[in-house]
Formats: structure tokens, sequence, C-alpha cells
């Protein structure tokens, strides 16, 4: 699996988390009629959210995957396991976190008022480090790919020849368009003849 799909992947399920705890909460705490919790859910919310833009700025988003992808092993074969197998293996904490916080919600809403605040935060924090991945999977010429590993390890990647192999190098003009090319004939002959 391509480590930026994983990037994006994670991002869409924790934002899907918070959205189903934030409506989890709402529910319960009008059932409850607990004005008191929407109050301080929507506060934390709002003070998560900007955290979040915080924490993920795109500065911040390279520096936080440098570590990764600088111990990332070098090979020239793709990896042969499963993309669903190793999205389930690195995310099934996300989807354990969000059934626990909107199991219990229904006794305390209040904890799943603060579990859609971090969902929150984590996904505003991690949303520009797909980005930075590409920026430098361009730059470099390379793709990164994620190792079946446990979500409760680090994160292993595989770097591969990817999309910059076919590149001209550096201060290389590039090849001159054939004669018989159409934009040729017109640089050549502006007034149509």
């Amino acid at each position: 699996m391509l480590f930026v799909d994983l990037l994006r992947f994670t991002v869409l399920l924790i934002g899907g988390s918070a959205t189903a705890l934030g409506a989890v909460t709402v529910v319960a705490a009008k059932l409850e009629a607990d004005d008191a919790t929407l109050i301080f859910a929507g506060a934390w919310w709002l003070l998560a959210a900007a955290l979040g833009i915080f924490l993920g700025a795109s500065s911040r988003a390279g520096e936080a995957m440098a570590r990764a992808l600088a111990s990332a092993r070098t090979a020239t074969a793709l990896p042969t396991e499963s993309p669903g197998r190793i999205a389930f293996l690195r995310l099934w904490p996300v989807g354990a976190f969000s059934l626990l916080v909107g199991g219990v919600a229904w006794l305390f809403p209040q904890v799943a008022a603060v579990g859609a605040g971090f969902a929150v935060l984590n996904a505003l924090a991690w949303r520009n480090r797909e980005r930075a991945v590409t920026a430098i999977e361009e730059r470099d010429g390379v793709r990164f790919y994620v190792e079946p590993t446990s979500a409760l390890e680090p994160i292993k990647l595989i770097r591969t020849p990817g999309l910059g192999r076919d590149r001209m190098p550096a201060g290389h003009p590039p090849p001159p368009p054939p004669e018989g090319d159409e934009a040729t004939r017109l640089i050549r002959m502006p007034d149509g003849r």
C-alpha cells in the first residue's frame, strides 16, 4: 500500500470517527436533556479544531514525517501485501476507539464529546502529511510503501524507484519537437503559409 494512500485514508477515517462521535454526543445529550454537555462539547471541539489546525501546519507536517521517511529501507520490487490488509493492520485502533467511545456515550455523553474532540484534533493535525510525503516523492523520484506491521509498532516504509525515473537530468534542455509537428510549422510560418 502506498504510504500517501494510508495517510489519506487515516485522515478520512479519523474525520469520519469525529463526525460519528459528535453525532452520538448530541443525540445522547439531547436524550438526557443535558445542555451542559453540549456547551462543553462545543467549546472543546472549537479548541480542538484550533489546536489541530496549528499542529497540522505544512511546516510541521514535513517534520513529522522525517523520521519515518529517513528510516525507509530501499527495495527494487513492490510489496506484494494486500492494501486492505495493511490498512486494517495499521488502523484497527481507530475503529476500536470509535466503537468503545461511541458505546460508552449512551451512559456518559461527555466521554463521546471528548473523544470527538480528540478525533477532530488528530484529523486536522494529520491533514497535510500526505502532501508533504507527495512533495518528497516528487522531489526525489521515489515512492514509499507501507510494510505490513502491527499498529502497535512504529511504521516501517519501503522506498522504491518511482515518479522521477524517466525525468531529464537537471541542466539539460528538453528535446526539440519532431519536424512534421503542427506547432513547429506554425512557429516557422506565423502567417499560416
